[in-house]
């Protein structure tokens, strides 16, 4: 039996979603992103540039309780200059989605009809701009039906299918990487550029997969992989970085 839990499947996945990705910004959204963040620069990938979440560039690799006060801050980044930093491709966000569908159209703005939502949430914010300009994840930590659904209700990050009938100015720059829940891990290889699945974490399966998704996935088929466990370096990582186990508390073991 695993000595890992489910929060650190994930977090090794997230890490794995940044990995060897050279000098670019990281936005993670989430506990278990930004630990993955942390984990990467810390072995893969150590020219990620990582933010203070505000306005300013950090130094180093920081646990993610670490006082304001406490962080080593190398440079000033108003939220204007953030408009650059996109628009140049040398950024990786991982948002979150309160909905996505089969070719990776997010929605963070509003449940049910546009005229008449059931339910009012953060707007559409930076979404589309920043899935037409750079590196583009998500991260789900409840994996449902909700979550997972044929067509979200509003987009707000592009998918596939949609930057295909914008054109090439969407496309050009266009590049959806990974989506990381807390059953697996999914990419957009499948058929038209749909979602795939890419490795599901032990104790989760196939079945389970499917049944929380509200549409097919590509990779379900036959011998499907298995997320792999945190390396030794990993785990004390974790443990030093995360020494309040947030990552827990975002994805329970029980």
């Amino acid at each position: 039996m695993s000595t890992f839990t489910r929060a650190d499947y994930c977090t090794v996945a997230c890490a794995d979603t940044f990995a060897l990705s050279g000098e670019v910004m990281v936005s993670p959204f989430g506990s278990i992103p930004a630990l993955g963040a942390r984990l990467a620069k810390s072995t893969s990938s150590p020219d990620l540039v990582l933010t203070d979440g505000e306005a300013a560039l950090v130094h180093g690799v920081n646990p993610l309780n670490a006082r304001s006060s406490d962080l080593m801050r190398e440079a000033y980044v108003p939220y204007k200059s953030i408009f650059s930093v996109v628009w140049s491709g040398r950024r990786h966000v991982m948002m979150m989605a309160s909905q996505v569908d089969r070719f990776g159209n997010q929605n963070i703005s509003a449940i049910g009809d546009h005229d008449h939502p059931k339910a009012q949430l953060v707007g559409v914010r930076g979404a589309p701009g920043n899935s037409v300009n750079h590196a583009t994840s998500y991260w789900i930590p409840v994996h449902n039906n909700r979550a997972f659904v044929d067509h979200v209700d509003v987009i707000c990050g592009v998918g596939n299918d949609s930057a295909a009938q914008a054109g090439a100015g969407a496309t050009r720059f266009h590049d959806l990487r990974r989506v990381v829940t807390n059953l697996g891990v999914f990419d957009f290889s499948g058929p038209d550029g749909t979602m795939a699945v890419v490795s599901i974490h032990p104790g989760v399966s196939p079945d389970e997969v499917a049944s929380a998704t509200g549409f097919v996935l590509a990779g379900l088929e036959g011998d499907v992989a298995v997320t792999r466990d945190p390396t030794e370096q990993e785990t004390a990582l974790m443990a030093e970085l995360d020494p309040k186990n947030f990552r827990e508390k975002e994805v329970p073991s029980s």
